[in-house]
């Protein structure tokens, strides 16, 4: 993709504040979204997290009810909630390893050492106590990968932290499974009638966010 043609759909992402309930995205690009998901990067490549889709119209209406009555949860083509790990276990990191195993052929022996400092960092060393504030960290990256490809293919976003997470939880039937509810986003179209499309981004010019050292 050209240069122009990216900034072009960076320019033309914002947070959506009203969809087009009439609209759903196709197959086609909804598979591409997951796969998005899929691909984003995370910390030793550990991906401590899982996606929920939600479609149910009974549940979209509670989780409705949990993010400030904010209509995007009911009015969007998908809507997608992020949750993590609260904690990383030596299970976790043996799955992946054997996932890795597979897949590159690497005789597990081999990488023992990989799974030591991955033990010694987030599962029993000091950032241990810390493991589900930085998996929550590596759900902001997926965000930002499925947010940025829908901008790409002319899919609208709106990212959602307004809501009450230990809500989604007992909605989702989280509790005692190892995961939480971090954020979610909202997929669609904008609707016509949305007044925020047409206003001009405020951001800060490059030498204010920018240094060279």
């Amino acid at each position: 993709m050209e240069q122009h043609s990216i900034l072009d759909a960076l320019q033309w992402r914002y947070a959506v504040k009203k969809f087009d309930s009439s609209r759903k995205i196709p197959a086609k690009e909804w598979a591409l979204l997951e796969e998005s998901l899929r691909l984003s990067p995370s910390s030793y490549g550990l991906q401590p997290w899982k996606f929920i889709r939600v479609k149910t119209p009974e549940v979209l209406q509670q989780l409705r009810a949990e993010s400030w009555n904010q209509s995007q949860v009911t009015d969007c083509s998908d809507y997608v909630v992020f949750t993590t790990r609260t904690e990383m276990l030596e299970s976790d990191v043996d799955e992946f390893l054997k996932l890795q195993s597979g897949i590159r052929g690497t005789p597990m022996e081999k990488l023992q050492g990989y799974r030591d400092v991955i033990l010694g960092d987030i599962v029993k060393g000091p950032r241990s106590a810390q493991a589900a504030n930085w998996a929550q960290r590596q759900s902001y990256i997926a965000m930002g990968f499925i947010m940025e490809t829908a901008a790409l293919i002319g899919v609208d976003t709106c990212p959602m932290e307004g809501l009450d997470p230990k809500a989604y939880d007992r909605i989702l039937g989280l509790e005692s499974t190892g995961y939480r509810t971090v954020a979610a986003v909202a997929l669609g179209y904008r609707h016509a009638e949305d007044r925020y499309a047409g206003e001009k981004k405020v951001r800060y010019p490059i030498s204010r966010i920018m240094e060279t050292r």
